[in-house]
């Protein structure tokens, strides 16, 4: 008998879950039918006309959008911003290091030409006074050229390293521009 009871207890509250179920469904299907025609429509809610059907989960929810795309736009800007910062920088280093490289090419020409002179000094003189200090003079302009020589190796290497670093950086723009659309 208590069992009859139980299960007799037990069906109107199927009936109700099962109504309750259905209107809150229902409900569901109206709004997602009016956020679609929303959508569709391309309306935001301070265009929708105020109606007893606007909910607070519909508002919530476009606030929520519009924080977020916001934040994307802000974070978007940021890193813009940074990678030109680091793009400027990059540039400013280029063109120094290309006005040093410049530098150094000049200083190897005058520095080469002196060592020609010098030789061409040593053939002429006889005297053994002028060829000690010829020769002490060409070794020293041979291992100044030979250090202007590695200097612009380095110079040379760090001008392709930076090349490498702004093709980088170009790479890493188009992307976050691809992204970011």
């Amino acid at each position: 008998m208590s069992s009859l009871l139980s299960q007799k207890k037990d069906q109107p509250c199927l009936k109700k879950e099962f109504y309750d179920s259905s209107s809150t469904s229902s409900t569901a299907n109206t709004r997602s039918q009016r956020h679609e025609r929303l959508s569709r429509l391309g309306l935001t809610k301070t265009e929708v006309p105020n109606d007893s059907s606007t909910n607070h989960a519909e508002s919530y929810f476009l606030q929520r959008q519009r924080r977020l795309s916001a934040r994307k736009k802000a974070e978007e800007e940021s890193m813009n911003s940074e990678y030109k910062k680091m793009y400027e920088k990059a540039v400013v280093t280029n063109e120094r290091l290309k006005s040093r490289l410049e530098t150094s090419k000049q200083d190897l020409a005058v520095i080469q030409e002196q060592l020609q002179t010098a030789q061409k000094q040593r053939t002429c003189d006889s005297s053994s006074k002028m060829l000690e200090a010829e020769k002490k003079e060409s070794w020293r302009l041979k291992k100044r050229i030979a250090d202007m020589e590695e200097q612009l190796k380095t110079k040379t290497e760090l001008m392709m390293e930076n090349q490498k670093l702004n093709d980088e950086n170009g790479a890493l723009i188009r992307v976050i521009t691809k992204l970011s659309k």
